[in-house]
């Protein structure tokens, strides 16, 4: 591993990626602090901007974990940690019109987020095999094997892609609702969206790592040729 020059193509992601954890850490715990004027709890928020949108149907539900928010399409779950379940902070707000966002994608079936849906099996397939693999085949020089694993982490990669334009505009979503709904002031929307921007980074730092990461296994593939 020490002689393996390709690793010099991971240094800028994952410098890129330490930074977006450090941002996102950091930007939450900030706006943790400012409570909204509201005093809704996360889990009031998301039921309200739920009703506003005409998805009564989705159901909130307290989740384990720090920042392990989501949206579940598959059963129309909205699943909110605990600190932003029962939060009133900017920050816990700004998570939830978030993940209302996706809420939001799914019932209009905004095209990336079905395409990523789609590709989820695969995307974890991948990811799970592809770097056993090349690496397999890189040591015994067998190219099938390798290139088996390069297809296999494309796909990843094209998950990490597709993911940006998701995130981005569930982001873009979430501001609208949070201005339009009247539960925030314009300067609570701007903070909220400080935590989602910050966060946003954390997707392309993924993304630019999974890339990256792709280039160094043709890079070494293209070297046993």
């Amino acid at each position: 591993m020490f002689h393996d020059w390709t690793l010099l193509f991971l240094f800028p992601a994952m410098i890129l990626a330490l930074y977006a954890q450090y941002k996102v850490s950091s930007t939450f715990a900030k706006y943790s602090k400012v409570m909204s004027g509201s005093g809704l709890s996360g889990q009031q928020f998301a039921k309200n901007l739920l009703d506003r949108s005409g998805l009564g149907n989705v159901l909130v539900k307290q989740t384990d974990g720090h920042l392990s928010d989501n949206y579940d399409p598959r059963d129309k779950t909205l699943n909110l940690s605990s600190s932003v379940y029962g939060g009133s902070s900017v920050a816990a707000l700004g998570v939830v019109a978030h993940e209302v966002g996706h809420a939001v994608q799914d019932s209009k079936a905004y095209l990336p987020l079905k395409f990523r849906s789609a590709l989820v099996p695969v995307s974890s397939l991948g990811s799970q095999l592809s770097i056993p693999l090349f690496f397999i085949g890189l040591i015994f020089a067998i190219g099938p094997l390798m290139d088996a694993g390069i297809i296999l982490f494309s796909l990843a990669v094209v998950f990490t892609v597709i993911t940006l334009p998701v995130e981005f505009n569930a982001s873009k979503r979430a501001y609208a609702m949070m201005t339009e709904s009247g539960y925030l002031s314009a300067e609570e929307a701007n903070q909220a969206k400080k935590v989602l921007n910050a966060a946003a980074l954390t997707y392309v730092a993924a993304t630019a790592m999974a890339v990256a990461q792709l280039l160094r296994l043709l890079v070494l593939r293209d070297s046993r040729r």
